[in-house]
């Protein structure tokens, strides 16, 4: 995957004046979920390791699955719950890593870790600038949903890397 690639798989452009309404920012969600998925599919093709590109495999499974739960909350079978996230905050300690065919798990651990924190920092922002209570309160428990992910990121690298 070269850098042009990366980027457009990275990049995630937002205005909070699109959001008109709980749909619309679902929709943005399942993007990412969308986006988050792809980059885990072109990651595990590049890697040179089959272990770590199966682990990438299960990756891009588990962000289809979190597209599955929040399009069942658009069609309104599901709610997005409340709920307390721990935090280690190892991400803020750890140096960025660039994907590689040499990465290594440990690697792709840090490449999640900030993945779903900027993702959280991403739902935080908008719910700052959202000026509906409906849609602040929709962005906040998307944070929490990334932040949960970042914490199982972070346990996993917590017990490989120490």
């Amino acid at each position: 995957m070269d850098k042009g690639e990366m980027k457009q798989v990275a990049k995630w452009d937002y205005d909070v004046k699109k959001f008109k309404s709980i749909d619309d920012v679902l929709e943005f969600a399942i993007g990412r979920e969308i986006d988050a998925q792809s980059f885990y599919m072109k990651l595990s093709s590049m890697v040179k390791d089959a272990k770590l590109a199966k682990t990438l495999i299960k990756l891009a499974a588990e962000e289809l699955d979190h597209e599955a739960k929040l399009k069942a909350v658009l069609l309104g079978k599901a709610a997005i719950g409340d709920q307390d996230v721990g935090k280690l905050d190892i991400v803020d300690y750890t140096k960025s890593v660039k994907p590689s065919p040499e990465m290594s798990y440990v690697d792709l651990l840090v490449i999640g870790m900030k993945k779903e924190e900027t993702s959280r920092r991403l739902y935080t922002d908008l719910a700052a600038i959202a000026t509906e209570q409906k849609l602040k309160d929709v962005f906040l428990k998307l944070a929490q949903e990334e932040a949960n992910h970042k914490l199982r990121f972070e346990f996993e690298y917590d017990l490989m890397a120490f």
